[in-house]
């Protein structure tokens, strides 16, 4: 393998939820690679040299629209747009409307051989093994309409936790479907990152492992530092990985699994619990 794996030159990336945080600083990162980049979200897009397309997860047509404006070839997806708890329509932006947009891709030829796709999840995802069977009875629904529909009857999922718990199920159990068609599917889990999301609410956000950061000596994660590893995991120098939803919480969730960390692992058990 050469250097070069890890670069962009040639290739084509979408950045679903480009404008700000993640996914802004994994745009400007793949453009410097060699991408050429699409970006497209509700927000202005203010990143010079790229396609801006507006988009709204919560809407079919609009997420049709968008692809079709962008067209193909797709050969690195990145999944980065979200919400938090309280925003109207939470389960289409943070995972239906995401699913909508990749399968499109997928049945339009957009997105194809060769082709990578990597999600924005999170630690609050962590309850994924243990809650699979009833994040797999929602993934079932296999239609931006019935998965709509389900939440509509479940109300209690329309819920930061419970979008992120479907993506960790959804990149795990979709690996081999998408690999037998030449695409990867990953996911980063990050821990507290300092985004716009996270400042609008940032004592529970950026509170979370203050203690461990402190005694560590780090500060939270920076929206590039969580970049790196998407881009990595698009990158042809990551052509073995898929299915894997990597952390990306600078060890506080190893060291709570462990106990290394004692206060971390009372955060990572109640993590776990939640769905």
């Amino acid at each position: 393998m050469k250097a070069d794996a890890f670069r962009y030159d040639g290739k084509r990336a979408l950045v679903v939820g480009g404008a700000t945080g993640m996914g802004a600083a994994t745009a400007e990162l793949v453009q410097d690679l060699g991408a050429e980049v699409v970006v497209m979200d509700f927000a202005p897009v203010t990143l010079a040299g790229v396609k801006a397309i507006n988009l709204d997860l919560r809407d079919k047509a609009s997420i049709d629209a968008a692809l079709d404006e962008c067209g193909g070839p797709i050969d690195a997806l990145f999944s980065c747009a979200g919400a938090a708890d309280g925003t109207p329509g939470i389960e289409k932006i943070n995972f239906i409307g995401h699913r909508h947009l990749i399968d499109r891709a997928i049945e339009k030829g957009y997105l194809g051989r060769g082709g990578a796709i990597a999600m924005i999840s999170s630690t609050a995802g962590l309850g994924w093994r243990i809650h699979q069977d009833e994040v797999k009875e929602y993934l079932a629904q296999d239609t931006f309409e019935s998965a709509s529909a389900w939440i509509e009857a479940h109300p209690e999922k329309a819920s930061y936790i419970w979008s992120k718990q479907a993506i960790n199920v959804y990149v795990t159990s979709k690996a081999f479907e998408f690999l037998k068609q030449g695409i990867r599917i990953n996911a980063i889990l990050p821990g507290p990152t300092d985004t716009p999301l996270a400042r609008a609410d940032a004592d529970v956000w950026l509170g979370f492992g203050s203690d461990y950061r402190a005694e560590a000596g780090v500060e939270a994660s920076q929206p590039d530092e969580q970049a790196g590893p998407l881009a990595f995991l698009c990158s042809d120098a990551a052509r073995y990985v898929s299915g894997e939803v990597l952390i990306v919480d600078i060890g506080y969730t190893g060291s709570g699994w462990t106990g290394s960390y004692e206060t971390a692992k009372a955060a990572v058990e109640f993590m776990e619990s939640m769905s």
